[in-house]
């Protein structure tokens, strides 16, 4: 009986050592997803996705796989003390038109479950991007001018 109790003992407590914690329990993403809105074709583009270790243990960024050849991940290769903050740079080619959504796997080591860190946005043509900004230039001219003209203005237009 006394075999059996030890035996159930240093399993429990094998379970307990070896158990690995979720990806939410050593580090903070303080976002997981990034929109780009609308890029210009053939422009790449990238985007730091900081995270800092909340635990009291160095983490190791063991991989960050992409979901497609046109997304570039970089990660630190070196642990990350406790405490600190790093960041993971995502690139994207922007060769393609049109709306995407492109997903990066963040395996830390001694977790079992990865994050999953998402980019996205639609890459418009170089003449459709000119069209665009133009839109957006215009458009902040019009508001500026308004705000201008009513400046000094009470809510009666006097």
């Amino acid at each position: 009986m006394k075999k059996l109790f030890f035996l159930s003992a240093l399993s429990f407590i094998s379970f307990i050592v070896f158990a690995q914690s979720k990806a939410e329990d050593v580090v903070k993403f303080p976002e997981l997803v990034h929109d780009f809105g609308k890029i210009k074709q053939g422009i790449p583009t990238t985007f730091d996705f900081e995270f800092k270790n909340i635990s009291d243990k160095p983490v190791v960024v063991e991989n960050a796989s992409a979901s497609c050849g046109c997304t570039t991940p970089k990660w630190p290769q070196a642990p990350v003390m406790a405490g600190k903050k790093e960041k993971i740079n995502v690139g994207y080619n922007a060769a393609g038109i049109g709306v995407f959504s492109k997903t990066v796997t963040v395996k830390l080591a001694n977790v079992d479950t990865p994050l999953t860190l998402t980019i996205s946005g639609e890459v418009l043509s170089p003449e459709a991007f000119d069209l665009y900004t133009k839109e957006l230039a215009t458009k902040a001219a019009t508001e500026k001018t308004t705000k201008s003209k009513n400046k000094g203005k009470n809510k009666s237009g006097k």
